[in-house]
């Protein structure tokens, strides 16, 4: 995307808010659609459960278009948004807790579904060995982001998924600066620690 498509899409998108603002449910749909599918990964990173992401998304795009007029533009829409969705999936990890798990909660399930839904986005990608290395990785990473304590999950979701600013996911979370910057520092120590496990173990398997 060059310089002056980037513009046009910016001007598209201010007009969009504004509309939706204005009350155009259709302009909000406009806003939230080429989101949707970012949403839908990010909340199943969180929840772990893909079933609940969809609803999940569903009630963060219900939250978000009731309070609106309280995005003051400070951080990304998506940003924004993400925000949102992480205080659902809180609020559902509480009430999750009370509950017994359900057989689509177990990883095998999810891992299967989630990985099915995610083949149906339409890639980019040219290339068959490209797109298969592709989901290799994201199936790696997935895994290991699922082992992560929630803290440290929702961090590097919002650092490297939505490319959150430091000031920006200091207000999402609620914490200073200097306390993002460390759990950071420590969610990624973590990271690569669980991803050498996982190699040395397959390394294991394969002598």
């Amino acid at each position: 995307m060059d310089v002056t498509d980037a513009r046009v899409e910016i001007n598209e998108t201010k007009e969009s808010l504004a509309q939706a603002r204005a009350g155009d449910a259709a302009a909000f749909c406009r806003l939230t659609e080429p989101l949707q599918t970012r949403l839908l990964r990010q909340a199943a990173a969180l929840s772990g459960d893909l079933s609940a992401a969809d609803d999940l998304v569903a009630e963060t795009l219900v939250e978000a278009w009731k309070s609106l007029a309280r995005y003051d533009e400070s951080c990304r829409f998506s940003t924004w948004l993400y925000a949102i969705l992480l205080h659902r999936c809180q609020k559902w990890a509480r009430r999750a807790r009370t509950r017994p798990v359900s057989l689509a909660r177990l990883p095998i399930f999810e891992r299967d579904d989630l990985t099915a839904r995610q083949e149906n986005v339409p890639s980019l990608e040219p290339s068959p060995a490209e797109d298969a290395a592709r989901n290799e990785n994201s199936a790696l990473l997935r895994d290991c982001l699922e082992r992560l304590p929630e803290k440290h999950r929702e961090i590097i979701l919002l650092r490297f998924f939505e490319d959150a600013s430091l000031p920006d996911m200091a207000r999402i979370l609620g914490c200073p600066v200097g306390t993002v910057k460390s759990r950071l520092h420590h969610a990624l120590e973590k990271l690569r620690k669980i991803k050498m496990n996982r190699d040395d173990a397959r390394g294991d398997t394969q002598i």
